[in-house]
């Protein structure tokens, strides 16, 4: 059964709780563990605001352990280490994303693929294996195990890349999924203009793509074409310009994590293409059999990346000088902030200022 804590848990801690499903953010006091032998403690700076954080306040998906503190798009500093940790020194810049402990012992685990260990834990509303509720990154400080967190690129902001390790990483993996990491000129479609596909468009442009926007919103190709650079805007409302785009795209990522249908998106698709699904809808989407069977397409899904892949994700932003376009915001403008992401206003994610170190 899991607790709140356990009597290891000393070490009193200032963030902010959801305590129902009216999904209100309220300051929460709370306790964290010790460091241990393998943990790092980190003193948090800023943390991205997740649609699945939205989900999780509001219990969308049933699963919610109230209170619930949220936040898995962490960035911060690193106050201590473990005796057992080698590669994390004090005063490091560090980032934490989606997980906090896995089994360590099945084949997934063993094979970098610890993100899809049966066993696996989240950052927050999530069982640590000393058997408390994890807490997430809308706090001042978090205690991790040193083998889920990542080093962060001296070059990168901590605020603009605190969304990678969440939305970058969950798009980062299929795109190397499908071979699109090393084989420039491909014809790559990003389903959505949000917090994961502005990023998406970024790293496929920045890979050597041609890219499509795909989108609900006429307002959206402007920003697509003007201030990220995409090739071809399609809006999947009209359907002149969906008949115009049939059969043009080697692979689709849909980031859309509101319910809608494949097949009007897999019918843009060549014979063979791959639509890779990262958005969460919290209803099943609608997949009819014609454009699989006639397209000899695949559709498949993806969650976020594993610890070794979310490394070599922050390594290549670093490389590439890729970052998040963020809206900075302080702790009392959180709940504003959901009900903005809600309504999918915001430009592309939001960022908390945990330690105040903004000029706003």
């Amino acid at each position: 059964m899991a607790s709140q804590s356990t009597p290891n848990h000393t070490q009193t801690v200032a963030g902010w709780a959801a305590h129902d499903s009216s999904g209100k953010i309220v300051p929460f006091i709370f306790k964290r563990r010790e460091n241990g032998v393998n943990d790092v403690t980190i003193k948090v700076m800023y943390c991205g605001i997740c649609h699945t954080d939205l989900h999780h306040v509001r219990n969308d998906w049933g699963i919610t352990m109230y209170p619930v503190v949220p936040g898995h798009e962490i960035t911060g500093v690193i106050t201590k280490v473990g005796s057992n940790v080698k590669k994390f020194k004090i005063g490091n810049r560090v980032g934490v994303g989606c997980l906090a402990a896995s089994c360590l012992e099945c084949e997934f685990c063993k094979n970098s693929q610890e993100n899809y260990c049966d066993q696996i834990q989240f950052t927050y509303n999530g069982i640590f294996w000393d058997g408390s509720i994890t807490y997430g990154g809308y706090s001042n400080m978090l205690v991790a195990d040193h083998r889920y967190v990542v080093h962060m690129p001296d070059n990168l902001p901590m605020d603009a890349a605190a969304p990678l390790l969440c939305a970058g990483i969950t798009v980062f993996s299929p795109m190397k999924d499908c071979q699109l990491l090393d084989s420039p000129g491909k014809k790559v479609g990003i389903v959505g203009l949000g917090g994961l596909g502005h990023v998406a468009v970024k790293m496929a442009k920045a890979f050597g793509h041609h890219v499509t926007v795909i989108s609900t919103s006429p307002s959206k190709e402007i920003e697509a074409k003007q201030r990220l650079g995409v090739n071809c805007f399609i809006l999947s409302t009209n359907d002149e310009q969906m008949q115009r785009g049939k059969r043009t795209l080697d692979v689709i990522l849909d980031t859309v994590s509101a319910q809608h249908s494949l097949g009007p998106i897999l019918e843009l698709l060549k014979v063979n293409g791959t639509l890779a699904v990262v958005g969460a809808p919290d209803r099943p989407m609608d997949l009819p059999s014609f454009p699989l069977i006639f397209g000899k397409r695949a559709v498949k899904g993806s969650m976020t990346g594993s610890m070794k892949e979310t490394q070599e994700m922050m390594d290549v932003c670093g490389k590439l000088n890729i970052t998040c376009d963020i809206e900075l915001i302080k702790p009392d403008q959180i709940n504003e902030a959901l009900d903005r992401l809600a309504r999918s206003d915001v430009r592309y994610r939001f960022v908390i200022d945990i330690a105040g170190n903004s000029k706003l």
